[in-house]
């Protein structure tokens, strides 16, 4: 399955494959007005994309949220990006240049009729088109996602996403959260002697836990007070057991009868995970939500990216 099938901000998803695909065609024609064209049509989707990261990252106040709200929004935020696009100066020309130096050839701006693209291979297009996204994104954009991220995200997506399938939770929030619990894969519960616990969630092995367990230091809060202690928490024998473990805990378990309920906001998920006690960090809903709507952008950056 590929990312294009994830449930959670998928119409964006499959709407960029398919514009994305129709791009491909449009280059094919290889007339410069058609290249150009598809530059600029190019540069649209990935402003659209960054707009709406920046929108992402604001956070909200949760009273005048709806579903009308945020389609308004996506279809102001299409009408900037197609308004933002094709000027001088803009990722159209980031996007030829890089092109440019891949085939030691003319730009895209400068084709002169005759000229084709049919010797281009997608690598260089691929990386050429990512350069110039994540070029804009890094000045454009608060808090670019690091290489460690897209990694993450990229390695653990798809097992959410099976996970998803069954349980309802959105695969963006899993790898969101798992992302959040171990600083992205860099701070991961290990067993006695470091050998990997697989525990993504940090989901300590209480009396009715019968499987391996990794005792470790961990940080809680106190009456808001950061405190080290040792506890004990569940391992597994693979990372899927683990996306399984937690969707499990958090569909099947009273206490978070709420939070399950309210995948339809990023924040108001992490909300009903902080009410029902997931973490004693004070802040631990906004970190989430955080962690979540950068998973998300990245998983919708990696959709561009296979699909160029």
């Amino acid at each position: 399955m590929s990312y294009g099938q994830l449930s959670t901000g998928t119409g964006a998803l499959a709407a960029d494959a398919r514009s994305l695909n129709n791009l491909k065609m449009q280059a094919g024609q290889k007339t410069p007005e058609a290249i150009k064209e598809a530059a600029k049509q190019f540069e649209s989707l990935f402003m659209r994309e960054l707009i709406k990261s920046m929108r992402e990252a604001t956070m909200k106040s949760g009273l005048l949220d709806s579903p009308g709200g945020d389609l308004g929004g996506d279809l102001l935020d299409q009408q900037l990006a197609v308004q933002m696009s094709g000027k001088p100066g803009g990722l159209s020309d980031l996007i030829a240049a890089q092109l440019s130096r891949q085939m030691a050839g003319p730009a895209l701006g400068n084709l002169e009729a005759g000229d084709s693209l049919s010797a281009t291979p997608l690598s260089s297009v691929r990386k050429a088109a990512s350069l110039a996204a994540y070029g804009a994104q890094a000045v454009t954009a608060p808090a670019a996602p690091t290489i460690s991220q897209s990694h993450f995200v990229q390695r653990h997506t798809q097992a959410a996403i099976e996970v998803e399938k069954t349980t309802g939770i959105p695969a963006s929030y899993m790898v969101g959260q798992a992302g959040h619990e171990t600083g992205w894969g860099r701070h991961e519960i290990k067993m006695k002697g470091g050998a990997p616990s697989f525990n993504l969630f940090g989901i300590k092995a209480g009396g009715s836990w019968t499987g391996k367990v990794a005792e470790v230091t961990t940080t809680e809060y106190v009456h808001g007070v950061a405190k080290k202690t040792l506890a004990k928490f569940r391992a597994y024998d693979s990372y899927e057991a683990s996306f399984k473990d937690y969707a499990r805990l958090i569909t099947k378990s009273p206490r978070y009868a709420q939070a399950s309920q309210q995948t339809g906001s990023a924040l108001a998920y992490a909300s009903g995970l902080q009410k029902a006690g997931y973490a004693t960090d004070p802040d631990y809903a906004s970190k989430l939500s955080r962690a979540i709507h950068t998973t998300q952008r990245l998983q919708r950056a990696q959709v561009v990216a296979q699909n160029i």
